[in-house]
This record gives structure tokens, sequence and C-alpha cells, in this order.
């Protein structure tokens, strides 16, 4: 008898918990949807119209809400300033903790959160990745006509390198190579942002400018050979570079080529879609959901190909996994880029 009593009561507790294991999750569901039904999501960009962050953010609010429970209303701000630091901060340290405002920023918010912190003021730590588009191995995009024909070229003749400020990729990427490599680059920033670099480069102002392949790789202007790619940063050549050299490359110092990679590892970042942690856990969840299968979607895949955005997703588990590694880097490697860019 009492051996039956054990059997009927570990019977029933096995019968409630699964229960609870299919209703708690649809309850957290349930609530998810209740809560973005009616609302507006706003993904802020840091950057002008007209780039590659507002181009992946507006395929992002053209789609994301089918895929979010309660199917929100999705908008794209920009907030543009210090490349995108202003934005970075304000979604950080003042704007609302309850999913309603995603961010797509820069890929190196921890990069600089680690070698500037006077600027970084932020904890990138605390923000969640929802997921990334496509990786931004950046292009060294140099005219035809420059002085300096070669990589070896760039060692001994003078190069004018144009950028928008001393925070992105595009100056980071001179400055070590100009500190470790021995190039002989010409740093001039100022430049409002990516949109003008293509112009700046046919007038002849600057010989090279670094940007985001993915904005480069379809312009007339490249696939006529006007403007090439020379060098590339990233973890492994680009797919479709496969000729031209990564920064690490071309350093013979082991060190310096950590500096180099520890540098080009937010390229695996990429385009990527984040909100505070502070947000509910199942709303994170929700959202992280919603940007894998918009991923998957076939309207959403014609789209990006029309306009001619590179895709190649990545869950945001993992884009999270390679932050969190970012910021692991030992004071080393992070003094030593830190010392590059003075």
């Amino acid at each position: 008898m009492r051996m039956d009593r054990v059997l009927f009561w570990l019977l029933r507790f096995v019968a409630l918990w699964a229960c609870a294991s299919v209703v708690l999750p649809a309850r957290a569901q349930n609530a998810v949807e209740q809560f973005y039904r009616g609302k507006t999501v706003t993904i802020l960009i840091g950057h002008p119209a007209g780039g590659s962050y507002d181009l992946y953010a507006r395929l992002a609010a053209a789609h994301l809400g089918r895929f979010i429970p309660g199917n929100p209303q999705v908008l794209v701000q920009s907030r543009p300033g210090g490349s995108g630091a202003g934005a970075v901060q304000f979604l950080y340290a003042f704007a609302p903790r309850d999913g309603t405002l995603l961010g797509l920023f820069t890929e190196t918010i921890g990069l600089i959160q680690l070698v500037q912190p006077e600027i970084g003021k932020w904890r990138v730590q605390d923000f969640a990745y929802l997921g990334s588009f496509a990786n931004v191995n950046s292009a060294f995009m140099m005219r035809k006509d420059s002085p300096a024909k070669s990589v070896e070229d760039m060692r001994r003749i003078e190069t004018k390198a144009g950028c928008n400020s001393r925070l992105g990729q595009s100056y980071v990427n001179y400055a070590v190579l100009k500190a470790y490599g021995g190039f002989k680059f010409h740093i001039v920033c100022g430049y409002p942002g990516s949109m003008e670099f293509p112009m700046v480069l046919a007038r002849g102002e600057v010989d090279v400018i670094s940007g985001a392949w993915n904005a480069w790789r379809r312009r007339p202007d490249v696939l006529d050979g006007t403007l090439r790619p020379v060098i590339q940063s990233g973890l492994k050549r680009h797919q479709e570079l496969p000729d031209v050299p990564l920064m690490q490359e071309l350093l013979d110092d082991p060190k310096h080529k950590q500096v180099a990679e520890f540098l080009s590892s937010a390229s695996t970042i990429g385009r990527a879609l984040l909100v505070h942690k502070a947000v509910p856990a199942e709303r994170i969840a929700a959202l992280r959901e919603a940007f894998d299968e918009m991923a998957k979607d076939p309207l959403f895949i014609m789209q990006a190909e029309r306009a001619g955005a590179e895709l190649d997703p990545t869950p945001g588990l993992e884009i999270q996994k390679i932050s969190d590694a970012i910021v692991a880097t030992p004071k080393e490697i992070i003094d030593l880029a830190a010392a590059a860019q003075k």
C-alpha cells in the first residue's frame, strides 16, 4: 500500500511538472504578445541616413514586426554624432528598458569601451544582442590613380587616408598599420559619414578610405575598377575578397598581430540588433526568436537582395559570446591598441 501511494504521488508530480512546462512558456508568450500589441518599437541608429546602418535598420523595420508577438509597428530613428557614441550612450543610460527601443550600432562599441573609456561610457556587458544580419569586414578602398599603387607602396609613399572621427574603425585601422606596420598614412578626419567617402575619393581629397565592404561591394566605381580593395580587416578573409590581405597578415611582431586581430574581432558582430539587458527576459527571448524567424523569411531575403544588402545572419546568443570574448581581452593587448591610436 505504501509503495502504491509513493508511486501515486510521483506520477502526480510528473504530470504537474509536464503541465507547467507547457503552461509557463505559453503564459510568457501571451504576456509578451499583450505587451507589444498596439505598441511602436523603435530601432535607434547612431549614423546618418543612407549608409549600411540605415539600410539594415529599415529592412528590419519593414519585416521584424511580423515576427514579434503582438505585431508592433517598427520605426527607425537616426541619432547621429560622434561616430554613433551618442546613440549608444542614450540607449544605455536614458532609454526605456521595456523592449520598445532597440539599437543597431557600430560593431566596435566593446572595443571603444576598452580602448577609449573616456568616450565609451557604457558597459557592453549590459546589452543583449538579438542577432546579426552580416559581418562587416572593412576594406581599404583605393583610387586607381592614387600615388601608391600597392600595399608596399603605402609603406614608402605618403597616402592620404580619410575618416569621419577617431572613434570609428576607419581611423583605428589606419592607426594600427601606421604605428606597427610602417605605413605612411596621413590621416584626415572630420567627414560627416560614409555617404561622403566616395565623393572625396573621386575628388582626390584622399587616396584611400577604410569602410565596410558590404557598403562598397556593388558600387559601379568598384565594379569598373575605379576603386579597388587593397587591404581588409577581419578575423578571416571575406569570401568575396580572397586575394586581399588582412591587416594582421601585414604585421611581423606577434603581439602587433594580436592587436590587429583584437581590433578586427568585432567584424564578426557586424550589423547587429541589440537591446538593454534590463528588458524582461521573456521579451529578449521573443525578440531573438523574431530576429531568427525574420532572417529565414523569403520576403525579407528577397527585399534584402534587391537592396544590395549582404546577408550572413548569426543568432543573438552566438553574437553575445563574441562580445563577451572581446571584453575578456588581456590588458596588455588593450594597452597596445590604445597606444597605437594616440
